[in-house]
């Protein structure tokens, strides 16, 4: 296995739901130790590493939570009901398997369901609303759920480890945006000859408000920022190129605008430095014009008096389930564009 791969499937293994991201910082402070000179966790926790140098100041960015779930109440014969955290959809939740991350240490689960042997027709016909599931622990009473470590307030993840599939795709949970994270690291372990001071940021909190690139641009107060992130594509069945031109494959893409009116439209000049980053060094790219879904980027250009700020993303197929695909020949390009950008700089000025 590839260092980025393995990499990746560290990420994408590890377990974080917005708010507790506790054991992926731990993980990426220690992948990013040898290649930056200070890192830091500010007050909301925020992984902050810096390679220290001149003017400007780049802040770099990737979100290290994941969507999951969270214990709001349990029964008195021992099932879980749950609000989620983060963009899911529900039938995309029902019959999985999920870690409870208690005090007590992990706790397996699956949301069950009611068998179609005991369904009405209409019922049928019905997908279930993620209000109306539940985890089953193997507990039979409520103590014994709280004996578990079961309470209200245990976050959720996702049972599932990353795999390879046919070619160079590979498939995991998280990859929203552990996917970004593996870039900026690989990035920090990359970068040469930069005389600007670099600021790698691994926000949290980004699924449920992008809380933590929000307050971490205001603090660094950069004078430019680059978002690693991942982005949905159309080509496969159940969506249209016409609704995401962007394909698996063909490179990094660069973000031109996204979610309309309260997204981003990434200014011309930021468009110009990445483009030429990619051209003059052989990579490929694609250009993504979207009309849904935000990342950090979007609250980060409106920190202070606003930061001229850019997106790279890897295409990826299934985002916000836990069976997202990529190619790990895109993660690379990904990489390599980052690295390129990064290293040019002082052009942007």
């Amino acid at each position: 296995m590839s260092r980025l791969k393995d990499l990746l499937s560290k990420l994408s293994n590890a377990h974080g739901v917005s708010g507790y991201e506790n054991n992926v910082r731990r993980m990426i402070e220690d992948e990013i130790r040898p290649y930056v000179d200070e890192i830091r966790t500010d007050k909301l926790g925020n992984l902050i590493a810096t390679k220290r140098g001149g003017s400007p100041r780049i802040m770099l960015a990737a979100h290290m939570d994941e969507i999951g779930l969270m214990a709001k109440y349990v029964d008195d014969k021992g099932f879980i009901y749950f609000t989620t955290a983060g963009g899911w959809f529900d039938q995309t939740i029902l019959n999985q398997r999920m870690i409870l991350h208690t005090e007590n240490g992990q706790v397996y689960g699956v949301i069950g369901s009611k068998p179609p042997h005991a369904m009405k027709e209409e019922e049928t016909k019905k997908p279930v609303k993620a209000e109306n599931m539940f985890i089953d622990i193997g507990a039979t009473s409520r103590e014994e759920a709280q004996k578990m470590g079961v309470r209200a307030g245990t976050p959720i993840t996702s049972d599932m480890e990353f795999r390879s599939l046919g070619g160079d795709m590979v498939t995991g949970k998280a990859l929203d945006d552990r996917g970004g994270c593996a870039v900026l690291i690989e990035t920090l372990r990359q970068i040469k000859d930069v005389k600007a001071t670099v600021h790698a940021v691994f926000t949290v909190q980004e699924e449920v408000g992008l809380k933590g690139g929000r307050t971490s641009a205001f603090g660094l107060e950069p004078d430019v920022a680059l978002v690693s992130e991942v982005t949905f594509t159309g080509d496969h069945p159940g969506i249209e190129m016409k609704d995401q031109a962007l394909e698996i494959g063909k490179g990094p893409v660069i973000t031109v605008s996204d979610a309309e009116g309260d997204g981003i439209i990434v200014p011309e000049r930021v468009l110009r430095w990445l483009k030429n980053a990619a051209e003059a060094n052989g990579i490929p790219y694609q250009l993504k014009v979207g009309t849904k879904g935000q990342t950090d980027a979007s609250i980060i250009h409106l920190s202070r008096e606003g930061i001229p700020t850019g997106v790279i993303s890897t295409p990826s197929r299934y985002i916000h389930t836990p069976v997202t695909v990529m190619s790990m020949n895109d993660l690379e390009k990904s990489v390599e564009l980052l690295v390129k950008a990064v290293e040019s700089v002082d052009r942007f000025f």
